[in-house]
């Protein structure tokens, strides 16, 4: 039986999730002491500092895949404010538990 769980709940785990791999990984994580902003968490690995927005994936339809196999990801794009910080996301799939680093396409500022 599957769990349902609360946007809020589901954004939690993936955070959770996100920082163990981090470790796993070998960065330090530093996690956001409020609920919102434009970061999740500061990760450092030898020396460089990289800034995390974690994002869920989700399926825009119930059997869309791409082309790795993976769950559709349509998070939208970073906001001006994480472009200019160099924000990362970091993609969280909830049915394989797997993360991966979103590439960004160049986003054009209006």
């Amino acid at each position: 039986m599957k769990i349902k769980h609360s946007k809020s709940r589901k954004g939690d785990l993936a955070e959770y999730y996100a920082v163990t791999w981090l470790w796993d990984n070998g960065y330090e994580v530093f996690l956001n002491a409020g609920c919102s902003g434009p970061i999740d968490m500061i990760a450092i690995k030898e020396g460089a500092v990289t800034l995390i927005d974690v994002k869920t994936s989700y399926f825009k339809s119930r059997n869309k895949r791409n082309k790795a196999g993976n769950s559709a990801y349509s998070p939208g794009g970073r906001t001006e404010e994480q472009k200019e910080m160099g924000v990362n996301f970091l993609g969280f799939d909830p049915n394989t538990r797997e993360l991966r680093f979103v590439e960004h396409k160049d986003e054009q500022s209006d």
